[in-house]
């Protein structure tokens, strides 16, 4: 039964990832003013770590990578890491390569991680 419902789940979850994808893909956040707006931009005129996502991910499932760059380079940056996460968490890769996970997602990774957020947020408000 617990079998059952672990894959009830990873099926949801794979559709709802596939919607998301193709929405992302055929619709561009540039275009259609449906895709909701950053509170904090609009709250504060200033732009978050994650203002421009939206457009970068469209740009990254058309293979433009220079364009995703230039609407979030933090998301170009980070695309990779989720990824590698999703293969050591969920995929199998843990057991493969539990050293390789203690690296990418130790304390000293999340710090690293925190303080590039940080720095990038503060660096795309000044220059």
């Amino acid at each position: 039964m617990v079998k059952y419902k672990k894959h009830i789940f990873i099926t949801v979850i794979a559709l709802l990832a596939a919607t998301v994808f193709f929405v992302f893909f055929y619709v561009d956040p540039n275009v259609y003013p449906f895709f909701p707006k950053c509170p904090f931009l609009v709250l504060t005129g200033l732009e978050c770590p994650g203002c421009g996502s939206q457009r970068a991910i469209h740009q990254l499932l058309h293979l433009n990578i220079a364009g995703a760059f230039h609407q979030n380079p933090l998301l170009v940056f980070y695309v990779p890491y989720v990824l590698v996460g999703i293969y050591l968490e969920y995929l199998g890769g843990k057991g493969k390569h539990p050293h390789f996970r203690n690296i990418f997602f130790g304390k000293n990774a999340a710090i690293i991680i925190l303080l590039s957020i940080i720095l990038f947020w503060i660096g795309r408000n000044i220059f």
